[in-house]
């Protein structure tokens, strides 16, 4: 058997700084800890569960038949194109959901406008074209501003695969024409076979996605109402202050220690409606 050590082909962006990891004893007592700190790497390539999770580079594949193919822009001919993945997919090699980009070609760039539903897919390469699909399913990237025929729609399926649905409400597929090259369409109605991918995302942007959710979650759960704060803030007059007579003053008091302080309040607001719509 070979001892030669193998490089990493982890695809790595421009600009993209390098991670230093800290040397371990190569023992069984820290294999385990290795393997959870792979893990967590934010650079790991996951499957999205939920469609606001598709954001940042995305690796889209289809398992067409005989061979998967990837979703590439060719910044030279300046058009998409499927290309055929290696025949690595066998017993012995990675299997379909375990594949990686291994070239900046296979990347998109999601972005989209926060708490919106639709995404854009910009190229990763070139100059940063858009996928766009017109009226007739004609799908292209060569529009360098969005607009709505630059908006998918995501939606996960059952299975963990995705359909892309346009402007028009229709879905992006794998078409096969004359001379049996495939290309991509947007105009199928219905999903099906031809319309489901397998998408990958980095771990760090699912990460993100969850950490947003919290947050929006969290602030519904934490609020609560504090009557006597929110009355005193909306239906007090002068700057917040409440402007009470001497009577009312006492009978508030007194009130207060027989416990039903807030009927008395309920009572003196519905007569000061009724005081000033007389």
């Amino acid at each position: 058997m070979s001892t030669e050590k193998v490089r990493s082909s982890k695809l790595k962006f421009k600009g993209e700084k390098t991670k230093k990891k800290r040397k371990r004893e190569d023992d069984g007592e820290t294999s385990g800890h290795r393997r959870a700190e792979d893990d967590e790497d934010p650079d790991t390539w996951v499957l999205p569960e939920d469609p606001a999770e598709i954001r940042g580079p995305t690796f889209i594949v289809h398992p067409s038949d005989p061979s998967a193919i990837s979703v590439n822009f060719d910044s030279t001919r300046n058009r998409i194109i499927l290309h055929t993945l290696s025949k690595e997919v066998t017993s012995e090699g990675p299997s379909l959901l375990e594949r990686t980009p291994t070239e900046v070609a296979q990347v998109w760039v999601t972005t989209r406008v926060a708490g919106s539903p639709t995404i854009n897919l910009r190229t990763g390469t070139g100059e940063g074209k858009f996928m766009s699909c017109d009226k007739h399913g004609l799908v292209s990237a060569d529009r360098e501003a969005r607009g709505p025929e630059e908006e998918w729609t995501p939606v996960v399926l059952p299975d963990g695969m995705v359909a892309f649905m346009n402007v028009y409400e229709k879905y992006l597929s794998v078409d096969e024409v004359a001379g049996g090259t495939l290309q991509l369409r947007g105009d199928s109605e219905d999903v099906g076979f031809r319309e489901r991918f397998w998408v990958k995302i980095q771990s760090k942007y699912k990460k993100e996605a969850h950490e947003e959710k919290k947050k929006r979650e969290g602030v519904s759960d934490v609020v609560s109402i504090d009557e006597a704060s929110t009355n005193r803030l909306h239906q007090a007059w002068g700057a917040g202050r409440s402007v009470i007579s001497k009577e009312d003053r006492r009978e508030l008091k007194r009130a207060r220690k027989e416990g039903r302080l807030a009927e008395a309040l309920l009572d003196r607001r519905a007569k000061l409606k009724s005081d000033r719509f007389c």
